[in-house]
């Protein structure tokens, strides 16, 4: 479910997500997950993998629904583009390894819904129209309602603010 996760350094999604990142970065290696993994690694869902430096952000890449075999593939993939394509940011260097804040959100599965099914601190939202997407992840700071939410959904996805739109909601399990 959303929420604030107090840090805990050794979650094995953020463990997986920082060694992913640091193996491609330092030796261009894409790490395959470990055979120990925990069970909820082992299923499939879609990932979105945050990466912040000194609380702002660096990188966000992910996927809503599955593109890979299990949640570890998903979020290895997902740390690397994150770290080094993200068209927002520049490629994360070595230098800047010590300083990166990584979070993991393991996704629900979208689910439609209309705007008085939404609450921005609990649920994600999906904003489509046409072949237009736009994503919002739950409880980010400063997004307070549900029309905030979809209007930054719709913006990222170049829907026009008055344009109509079909919606879905998701939670999300948050590693941080």
């Amino acid at each position: 479910m959303a929420g604030r996760s107090s840090r805990t350094p050794d979650d094995p999604y953020v463990s997986l997500a920082a060694r992913a990142v640091g193996a491609y970065i330092m030796d261009g290696r894409v790490l395959d997950p470990p055979p120990d993994c925990p069970e909820g690694m082992r299923r499939r869902a879609g990932v979105f993998v945050s990466i912040k430096k000194h609380g702002g952000l660096r990188g966000c890449i992910g996927t809503f629904s599955p593109t890979e075999a299990t949640v570890a593939d998903e979020l290895t993939a997902n740390a690397i583009k994150s770290a080094t394509a993200d068209p927002r940011f520049p490629p994360v260097t070595a230098a800047e390894l010590p300083d990166l804040e990584i979070t993991v959100d393991v996704l629900s599965e979208p689910e439609p819904c209309r705007p008085t099914d939404l609450d921005p601190a609990r649920y994600g939202v999906l904003v489509e129209s046409g072949r237009r997407r736009g994503l919002l992840l739950p409880d980010l700071p400063g997004v307070t309602s549900v029309e905030e939410q979809i209007e930054i959904a719709k913006r990222k996805a170049g829907i026009e603010a008055q344009e109509p739109c079909t919606l879905s909601r998701f939670t999300v399990e948050r590693h941080a």
